[in-house]
């Protein structure tokens, strides 16, 4: 991500004392634990300047509007919270919204099919923008993913809770992906990539899953 936003000009900084967002502790109904962290991570960034770009839908989508929920009844903190999440962006949407940037100089020689992934599509309304990105990657064939609005079954701590029914979910997503023959799937989460790629490699399977970035920062590849 820092390779493409440094491409078209940029300046990065990254805070170093930042870690995680807070979100499965906020999901399974550790609101007090999350409180803790999500302070933190507040804190981590209230001396930044300029946007705050997010390549994960799930953590965007948390900072911008789970900090709202876990600081209702707290005015300072919810004040604090909402200055940050009005500098929140998730990294395709900074891209093409802001940035009015759709061609950032990348090439990807192969077939890839995009799922949409649910935080990002349903918590931040975010579908369009890495469509466009990758269409105009040099070399790419982007491939229609069949019920591609269906969760993976990581869902946070859903996997954790409902393991069988997760598992169900993901056999079904990793199928669907199969069915498009391509070799590689790009996603804009990184809980997704995690839980399909970890299922893809459980099967033995030769397929991979990729981040966006990994391929808008690419120049040079063949798959």
């Amino acid at each position: 991500m820092v390779k493409v936003l440094e491409r078209i000009g940029l300046k990065v900084e990254f805070p170093e004392k930042q870690t995680c967002c807070g979100q499965p502790q906020f999901n399974a109904g550790l609101r007090s634990e999350s409180r803790k962290m999500a302070e933190y991570t507040i804190r981590a960034f209230e001396n930044t300047e300029g946007y705050i770009i997010i390549p994960s839908g799930s953590c965007a989508t948390m900072i911008k509007h789970g900090y709202k929920e876990l600081f209702a009844s707290d005015p300072d903190m919810l004040k604090r919270a909402a200055h940050i999440g009005e500098r929140i962006t998730e990294f395709s949407q900074f891209l093409v919204d802001v940035m009015k940037v759709v061609d950032v100089g990348a090439s990807w020689h192969g077939k890839v099919a995009y799922h949409p992934s649910c935080h990002l599509l349903r918590g931040l309304d975010v579908d369009q923008q890495p469509r466009l990105l990758l269409s105009r990657v040099k070399g790419i064939e982007l491939v229609d993913l069949p019920h591609e609005q269906d969760c993976c079954g990581f869902g946070g701590i859903f996997s954790v809770v409902q393991p069988e029914l997760s598992g169900e979910m993901l056999k079904r997503k990793i199928h669907n992906f199969e069915v498009t023959t391509a070799p590689t799937l790009v996603l804009g989460d990184t809980g997704c990539l995690m839980n399909i790629q970890g299922g893809i490699e459980r099967q033995d399977k030769p397929q991979k899953v990729v981040h966006i970035a990994q391929i808008l920062a690419n120049r040079d590849i063949t798959i």
